[in-house]
Order: C-alpha cells, then sequence, then structure tokens
C-alpha cells in the first residue's frame, strides 16, 4: 500500500509537470504580434540588432494601442527599450530579404500577459480584454440649416469611413448598403431622429452590435449624437467640434480619427480589466480526471481577468486550485458558465463537477 501511494503521488506531480510546460499553456500566457514589417537602408554603418530593436517597439506599441484607452498612450510614451525587451517571452525572424539597398524584416513578438500587465498597473493604467468584433455603422449628416440629410453616396463620413484602418483597432465596421427604402425611412423620421431606435434597419444585419451616428451641422460647429447597442448596454454619447468643415479632406480625416478614437474606446471601458481588485477563489478538481485538470488550466491562462493561479494542494481526491480573480466572484462565475463548467458553489471551496 506505502508503494501505490508513493507511486501515485510520482505520477501525480508528473502530470502537473507536463501542465505546466506544454506548449499549448506557454502560448496562452502571452500576447503574440505578428507581421511586424521594418525596413532600413543597408549602409556601412548598418546594424541588423537595432532593425530588431525598432521591431521590439513596433510591436509593443500595438499590443498596448489594443489593450488600453487612447487617453492613456501619452502615459507609455517615455517607455525605455529595456523595459520592452524585460517584458518579451520570444521573438522570431518570419522573413528577412535585401532589395536595391535595403534591408527588409517581418518578425512575430510574443510579450507575457503578466508582465505587461504589471507595467500597465505601475503606470496606473486600467487594460482591456482583447476582444475584437464588427459593428454596423450608419453614419447621417443632418444639415440644421436645410432641415435635410446624408446618408449614403452623398455623406463624406460613410464614403470615407474605412479607407483608413490600423491594426490595433477592434472594432471592424460594416457599413449599411445603399438602399432607397431605409433613406426614405430615416427622412420621414427626420423630426424625431434623435429618439428613433433605427431596429427596422439594424435588425435586417443580423449584428448584436451597431453605432448610429447622428452628425448635425451648423454654421459654425458639428455636434454628434452617438448611440452604442451591444447585446447587453446601450450607450450614449454626446460630441462638439467647433470650426470643422466635413467637407474638408483634412478636416474631414481628423474628425474620423476622433469619432474611432471614441468608438474604440467605449467599446474597451466595457471590457475593462480592474487590475486592481484580486478577488481569491478556491476551487477543486478530481484529480482522477487529468484531462479535465489540463483543460481548466488552459482556460485559466487564456482569461485576461486571472490575475494568477496556483496549485494550493492535493490530496488523494482532488486537486486544489487558488485562483486571483480581477473582478467580481460573479463575473468569475458567469464567465464559467459560458465555458460550459459545471460549477458548485455551495461551500467554501468550489468544485468543478
Amino acid at each position: 500500500m506505502y508503494y501505490i501511494k508513493r507511486l501515485y503521488i510520482f505520477f501525480s506531480i508528473l502530470a502537473l509537470i507536463i501542465f505546466f510546460f506544454s506548449t499549448e499553456i506557454v502560448k496562452a500566457k502571452s500576447f503574440d504580434i505578428n507581421d511586424i514589417e521594418i525596413s532600413q537602408p543597408f549602409e556601412i554603418n548598418f546594424d541588423k540588432s537595432k532593425v530588431i530593436d525598432l521591431g521590439f517597439k513596433k510591436a509593443f506599441f500595438e499590443l498596448i494601442y489594443s489593450l488600453i484607452k487612447s487617453s492613456d498612450f501619452k502615459k507609455i510614451d517615455d517607455i525605455r527599450l529595456n523595459e520592452i525587451k524585460g517584458m518579451i517571452e520570444t521573438f522570431s525572424i518570419k522573413e528577412e530579404k535585401f532589395i536595391d539597398q535595403k534591408y527588409f524584416v517581418n518578425l512575430g513578438v510574443s510579450f507575457n500577459k503578466k508582465k505587461v500587465f504589471r507595467y500597465l498597473e505601475k503606470k496606473n493604467i486600467f487594460p482591456s480584454r482583447i476582444l475584437k468584433d464588427q459593428f454596423l455603422f450608419i453614419p447621417i449628416i443632418i444639415n440644421e440649416n436645410e432641415n435635410s440629410l446624408s446618408i449614403f453616396s452623398d455623406n463624406p463620413i460613410y464614403m470615407n469611413w474605412n479607407k483608413t484602418n490600423k491594426k490595433y483597432q477592434l472594432i471592424n465596421y460594416l457599413l449599411p448598403s445603399e438602399d432607397l427604402e431605409d433613406l426614405n425611412l430615416v427622412k420621414e423620421k427626420l423630426d424625431v431622429i434623435e429618439t428613433y431606435d433605427f431596429n427596422d434597419i439594424t435588425k435586417k444585419y443580423f449584428l448584436k452590435n451597431s453605432i448610429i451616428c447622428l452628425i448635425f451641422r451648423g454654421n459654425n460647429e458639428v455636434r454628434i449624437l452617438t448611440k452604442i447597442y451591444n447585446d447587453k448596454n446601450e450607450i450614449i454619447k454626446n460630441n462638439t467640434f467647433n470650426n470643422i468643415d466635413i467637407y474638408n479632406e483634412s478636416d474631414l480625416n481628423s474628425l474620423i480619427e476622433n469619432l474611432k478614437n471614441l468608438f474604440e474606446d467605449t467599446w474597451k471601458k466595457l471590457n475593462e480589466i480592474n487590475t486592481s481588485i484580486k478577488v481569491p477563489i478556491t476551487i477543486k478538481i478530481k484529480n482522477e480526471d487529468l484531462k479535465k485538470s489540463n483543460n481548466f488550466e488552459i482556460f485559466l491562462n487564456e482569461i485576461d481577468m486571472i490575475s494568477d493561479y496556483s496549485i494550493q494542494k492535493f490530496d488523494k481526491e482532488f486537486i486544489f486550485y487558488e485562483v486571483l480573480f480581477n473582478g467580481t466572484v460573479q463575473n468569475f462565475i458567469n464567465i464559467m458558465k459560458n465555458k460550459k463548467y459545471n460549477l458548485n458553489t455551495q461551500k467554501k471551496v468550489w468544485i468543478i463537477e
């Protein structure tokens, strides 16, 4: 009996080691940024390492701009190269070539999630989960002087909205197709357009997310009423821009960039991770089901709101996990339900059944 017990402990420890060092779990603990392209003239003082360093910086800012709101961008401008390198787990050169006395390189860079979140916490920045999603975007320009509106081909925002997109942006915009029926419907609602819900139009696209953007043109200003909908929220934003002409290319581009930042920031706020909150949760899993334990650890590594976790102990029946969660207990339970975990919370130590 004594030797059987020792063998059981040995194989349990061996299984846990395999879990912790598996490639799948290591990958889940990192942010992977790919297709970072850098080029430099191939001159006498050419230094390949300096080009790679530029790639590290570019990869870092591409990641960070996906994680934080635009109002926090300036807080990280002064980051040093050695700080960026300290957050890198691995990098790879996907392709390199010399063309016309120029060196071109394509990099892939993996950043350690915990180290990135720790850096942002020191800067008093709350990151967001990187959740990319599609939104139906309906921009309507209303000329208050003429009491008229433009939606499709006569609307410069509609025509130029998707011309410039940045890799770090999380929202993919779908603009409505030019539909005479929709145009007439909106014209009929002009007098009550600020309270109209646009459901007759949005339901045609079968998307859970939509943005209705009403742009009111006055004499010296542009007033914008935005309604942002997803499956759980309705958010209303009011913004005013002075001395702007939406039919001027420079002003138009500036307005589009500002609006995209506003929408990105709103989406990030909905998915924000409060890293100052660390709720300890103890969960146990029957140790006879190694596959379930392995999948649970992969799940813990994939959820950005998990600050940390460790195996507290294990006995002949259960493996006990201590999880630090950046959010409320109910949020954690909801995430577990969405991942199809049957969690029994009746006792102090929860159990996955």
